[in-house]
């Protein structure tokens, strides 16, 4: 028997060994780390026609009572030393920073952030929840019935469980998710490829807290089976590139979690004063190594492109990789070498369109991709375009890249698509009052604020409580 941990699937809470297992390596030197059972949609299928048991689960708290264990959960999550699968392997806090950073490719320091960001959203659930619902009284939730603000009112749940198609590209995405279990809500997981670690550790830190195991369904599976678990479950989210989600995009069961095209907009009022934007811009692009659907990946302003373009390729250029423990590292490696090749192929192929330059060229004196410690990495890419009609100028990628573009304040609206998060720095009322209106914006910042900043009582991508319970006209003759 392999002395590997082995991950097994877990069926309602249960583990699975399944004899389909496949090995999950470290990203710098391919050495084993732990095996993973795999299993196929036909498992997937059968366990969840049996889904309403774990409902039924969850039905036995109340509201509060799940989130007093959420509370305990993210205390866990943060500071516990928590199972690792079958075999008799725990996992302290510290370990699982090393294998996630072994396997993602983050650095020890990104992995903290985004643990801290797990663990606020858990233990502030009370908060969240008031967010999500404005103010419900969630005792409704609890007898599915109640008055709010003198009006009858009742809530029904959508589905029996919420599906997830996890990424590995961001351990806090799995933030998303957390309100269900506190709305009574059973989650099935198809962990990302390379960062299993994230959903699992959340999993044992909710059991330990008190959470029952049937809440849970951890399913490593192949894209047959992540198609029963969208298809299935009654309400899916779905994480991947344009080409995944696109499929998805008319189906209101499943909330698409795909490309943000976050930006920000500079006003006629304020563009002159870029330099004291300078650190906020830089942030917004390069914060968590570029991985998130939140950085900026386009800065669009009236004038000054190309001083701003040069200031940033001055200020993020330069960063290169460093060891995964350094505090300062700033660039996350790639687990999926082709994703790293993609990425630096497809930009040096756009950069022959006539009407677009690689500013951040000058300054990293060498290639964008590079082998550090035998990670692949690709370092910043800061790209000045003439327009937004050029191929990279509204485009994304999973490094700190972003497009300058200059664009009449007039026509900004019209020009930069659908997109997660604009941070529009401007005073103007009139292009406020525009901004306010724009339906292409899910998240507005008002001022100098990173596109990173989240608040989970305010959801940038979709309200899970709106997503998984529906209001019904109710009346009682009592």
């Amino acid at each position: 028997m392999s002395t590997l941990p082995h991950i097994p699937a877990l069926r309602r809470g249960r583990p699975y060994q399944s004899l389909d297992q496949a090995n999950l390596v470290d990203h710098r030197t391919g050495t084993p780390l732990v095996t993973i059972s795999q299993v196929n949609a036909g498992i997937v299928r059968k366990d969840l026609a049996r889904i309403g048991e774990s409902r039924a689960a969850l039905r036995k708290f109340t509201t509060r009572q799940l989130i007093d264990i959420s509370a305990k959960a993210g205390e866990f999550f943060l500071n516990g030393t928590l199972p690792l699968g079958d075999r008799g392997h725990m996992q302290s806090a510290q370990d699982y920073i090393l294998t996630l950073s072994a396997t993602s490719g983050l650095p020890y320091v990104m992995v903290r952030r985004n643990m801290a960001k797990i663990h606020h959203a858990l233990t502030d659930m009370a908060t969240v929840l008031n967010g999500l619902t404005r103010g419900l009284d969630l005792e409704i939730l609890d007898r599915g019935y109640g008055v709010q603000s003198g009006t009858p009112i009742s809530y029904y749940p959508t589905a029996q469980a919420l599906g997830l198609v996890m990424p590995s590209n961001s351990p806090a995405v799995n933030s998303l998710w957390l309100p269900a279990i506190a709305l009574k809500i059973p989650v099935i997981i198809k962990p990302g490829k390379e960062e299993p670690w994230t959903p699992l550790r959340l999993i044992h830190a909710f059991i330990a807290a008190g959470c029952p195991a049937e809440a849970f369904g951890f399913y490593p599976t192949d894209h047959e089976g992540a198609g029963e678990i969208l298809k299935m479950c009654g309400r899916a989210l779905i994480f991947g590139d344009k080409s995944t989600t696109d499929r998805y995009a008319n189906n209101p069961a499943i909330q698409i979690h795909g490309p943000g095209f976050s930006k920000i907009l500079l006003g006629e009022d304020t563009v002159d004063r870029w330099p004291e934007y300078l650190d906020l811009m830089a942030g917004s692009i390069a914060d968590n190594g570029g991985r998130s659907c939140i950085n900026a990946s386009a800065i669009v302003v009236p004038r000054h492109g190309a001083a701003i373009a040069d200031a940033l390729a001055q200020k993020l250029g330069p960063i290169a990789p460093l060891p995964a423990a350094d505090e300062n590292a700033r660039l996350s490696g790639f687990a999926n070498t082709k994703m790293a090749d993609y990425i630096d192929s497809a930009i040096t192929t756009d950069l022959a369109v006539p009407g677009a330059e690689d500013v951040t060229a000058k300054y990293r004196q060498g290639p964008r991709k590079v082998i550090f410690e035998g990670g692949v990495y690709l370092r910043p890419t800061i790209i000045r375009c003439d327009s937004f009609a050029h191929p990279l100028a509204n485009r994304e990628f999973l490094c700190p890249y972003a497009s300058v573009v200059e664009v009449p304040q007039a026509e900004m609206l019209d020009r930069i698509g659908p997109s997660l998060v604009v941070t529009a720095i401007t005073k103007d009322p009139g292009f406020t009052e525009k901004l306010l209106a724009s339906p292409l914006i899910e998240r507005l910042n008002l001022g100098p604020i990173s596109t990173m900043k989240i608040s989970w009582d305010q959801p940038h991508e979709g309200n899970m409580f709106e997503f998984l319970y529906k209001r019904r006209s109710i009346d009682r003759a009592d």
